[in-house]
């Protein structure tokens, strides 16, 4: 069974997915559930607070952290000074390659989102959800999966 995740990016990390510039996000934490090909809602953390689009899990890879950054340096949208502060004090960093990113026709802001689906709270990290939350979603961003 596939899982659905809703992502919490910032603002500047997001719009490099957009831009076809990040090809990778970038995690401490691995999304238990989170498998290749699962899909991946995109909420922009504030202050944009909305949801813009989403992309499919192409691989999710786990190294040491400087083997990481070797792989994602080109791809991962950061400076290397950026990275190694991100991941001071862990030993290995999670890698989730993107494919399939799709941008919503109109972005789903929160107090959209919260009128549709009040019981839908925006993730800190992430956050898993139904099928039908994500064609409500779906239908509030005039976007076709």
């Amino acid at each position: 069974m596939s899982s659905i995740l809703l992502l919490s990016i910032r603002p500047e990390y997001a719009n490099q997915i957009f831009d076809s510039n990040k090809t990778v996000e970038l995690r401490r934490v691995r999304p238990r559930l989170l498998n290749e090909g699962d899909l991946v809602l995109i909420y922009i953390s504030s202050p944009t607070k909305a949801v813009f689009g989403s992309f499919k899990v192409d691989t999710i890879i786990e190294k040491p952290i400087a083997e990481l950054w070797e792989e994602v340096e080109d791809k991962a949208g950061i400076s290397s000074e950026k990275f190694y502060d991100y991941y001071q004090g862990t030993k290995t960093g999670i890698g989730i390659f993107l494919k399939d990113i799709h941008r919503f026709s109109q972005p789903v802001d929160l107090h959209r989102l919260r009128k549709k689906l009040p019981e839908l709270k925006p993730p800190q990290s992430y956050r898993y959800i139904t099928d039908k939350q994500l064609r409500i979603v779906y239908s509030l961003g005039e976007c076709s999966r």
